[in-house]
């Protein structure tokens, strides 16, 4: 039985998969990681399941990292440092590689590791009034095991333009800059959904899951060693001085060293 996320299927095979800590964010605990990697795998080996419609309860759709679940990494040894890493980076890939159509339902603010959670989606339709940033750098930390699907979405031109500044950018920016692939007003979500939903009731299930796999295959590289690069960058700003800095100074709620 999961605890941080809920599945749910419609009679057409329409599966919903709700992230559900919605007082905490939907921010991304140890927990829901390897409930999300559990479900990816479930859904994706389920002939009754055409789509798959990635959601979230509450104001938030995905607030990134659990600070908390950082803070245990930052204590943990450089092993069990690796594999936090790598449970995330699996995750990612559970989903992007998922055989069947993945459209995200953004209700609200995404924040590091959720822009990931919106990048690998097919298409993620959010709405006006959302707010979005990639905020790793002043934690001390970097987006990188989402920095693969990251650059796949936007590309390398548009994703430097907030990669490592950390600044908040709107809906229509994200729009602009190819995470969102439209915007609507919120109460018109749910049927832009059903609007992306519906074709694929007419396709044939293999053929989408051939069609998506070449796609895949077609586009930037991210494969086995791409991700290891990842995790190894990652593991290695967890050991610098920064990370602890800048996730001290959140939870003592005061700036850190570097912020002017």
């Amino acid at each position: 039985m999961h605890e941080t996320i809920r599945i749910e299927t419609d009679a057409r095979g329409i599966a919903t998969l709700w992230l559900a800590r919605p007082d905490k964010h939907n921010a991304l605990s140890a927990q829901m990681i390897d409930e999300l990697t559990q479900a990816a795998q479930a859904l994706g080996s389920d002939p009754a399941v055409r789509a798959v419609v990635l959601a979230a309860e509450g104001r938030s759709f995905c607030a990134g990292g659990d600070l908390g679940w950082m803070q245990d990494q930052m204590s943990a040894d450089a092993e069990t440092r690796r594999k936090g890493a790598q449970a995330l980076a699996m995750m990612l890939n559970a989903l992007n590689e998922l055989p069947k159509p993945l459209i995200g339902r953004v209700q609200g603010n995404a924040f590091g590791g959720g822009v990931g959670m919106m990048s690998v989606c097919d298409v993620a339709v959010g709405v006006h009034g959302a707010r979005f940033g990639l905020t790793e750098t002043k934690l001390g930390l970097i987006p990188a095991t989402i920095g693969p699907y990251v650059l796949a979405r936007m590309g390398e031109d548009k994703a430097r333009r907030v990669f490592m500044s950390a600044r908040l950018f709107d809906a229509d920016e994200a729009e602009r800059l190819n995470l969102l692939a439209y915007t609507v007003d919120p109460e018109d979500l749910d049927a832009a959904i059903e609007d992306e939903v519906v074709p694929y009731l007419q396709t044939a299930p293999r053929a989408v899951a051939a069609a998506k796999a070449l796609a895949r295959a077609l586009g930037p590289r991210i494969d086995a060693g791409v991700i290891d690069m990842t995790i190894d960058r990652l593991v290695a700003v967890w050991e610098d001085d920064e990370a602890p800095e800048g996730i001290g100074a959140f939870f003592d709620r005061r700036r850190p060293r570097w912020q002017a």
